[in-house]
């Protein structure tokens, strides 16, 4: 059902009253973790200010050492509710298994599988039966033909609404914290009908490396891009080191955007500036 045979258009996921698909660029930027009011709110402002309909966060965070911080759980899923309405933005935030897809279910309007459940294919047949769009992250170590037919358990399951994010891959080089595979995105959208997103700051780890890395992206097609912002990189609870801060999200937009224009794709941001809340 993922296979482009399968369907004649590419294709396109609305939520709300914005478009993912369709010739579109969105962007979805925020914090990689939730950490306080304070902080979402003046994230949430930024974002918004710039134009950017789509607001991402971790109330629950996958950590590989149980010593980091783990999110702040369902205050971290009221405060992205409170800081998306009051700036009116959509939510992306990670669903960890099927025990917190009733407590997530409510407050995403996309629902996130990270990297580390891409295989977790009960969990997948249980999202399939949502009527939410789940975007879905390649695996670390998942070969294209894996990830694609992880798309198609949710497929299988009912819903059709489905996103899929090249967030890079592990490889043997550790000079970044993934290999970011650029060519998945053309040959994703050659073998898929479905859209496909890339996540620059998974993909790299290294703020220095996101704009160039998203301008690749858009030029190889992408619908979209995942980025981590954060008003104090350097104090971040989680992924600091990859998060860029708001005068680096200030400049790269209207860089994407020309960009875009010149791959022929629509820059979807909203004209909205945002008075001080």
């Amino acid at each position: 059902m993922a296979a482009k045979q399968h369907k004649l258009h590419q294709t396109h996921i609305e939520v709300g009253q914005h478009t993912i698909g369709e010739g579109s660029v969105n962007v979805i930027a925020g914090p990689c973790a939730v950490e306080s009011e304070e902080q979402l709110f003046a994230i949430a402002k930024e974002v918004s200010a710039l134009g950017i309909n789509f607001l991402r966060g971790g109330a629950y965070k996958p950590r590989t050492s149980p010593y980091d911080f783990q999110g702040l759980g369902k205050k971290g899923l009221q405060l992205l509710k409170k800081a998306a309405d009051t700036f009116n933005l959509k939510i992306v935030t990670e669903v960890l298994g099927s025990s917190l897809i009733e407590e997530v279910y409510p407050y995403a309007d996309i629902l996130q599988v990270g990297s580390r459940n891409m295989k977790n294919y009960q969990f997948l047949k249980e999202l399939g039966r949502l009527d939410k769009p789940i975007l879905l992250k390649r695996g670390m170590s998942s070969t294209i033909k894996e990830w694609l037919l992880a798309a198609e358990y949710i497929l299988l399951s009912g819903n059709e609404k489905v996103i899929l994010c090249e967030r890079g891959i592990r490889t043997f080089d550790d000079s970044v914290r993934n290999t970011m595979d650029i060519a998945a995105i053309p040959l994703v959208k050659e073998l898929s009908h479905l859209p496909v997103i890339a996540d620059p700051s998974q993909g790299t780890g290294k703020r220095s490396l996101i704009q160039p890395v998203s301008a690749a992206a858009i030029a190889a097609g992408a619908d979209g891009l995942m980025i981590e912002v954060h008003n104090q990189p350097e104090e971040a609870l989680s992924d600091g080191e990859q998060s860029i801060d708001f005068n680096q999200l200030r400049t790269m937009m209207p860089a994407l955007k020309q960009l875009a224009a010149s791959v022929n794709k629509t820059f979807n941001t909203s004209e909205k500036i945002h008075e001080t809340v």
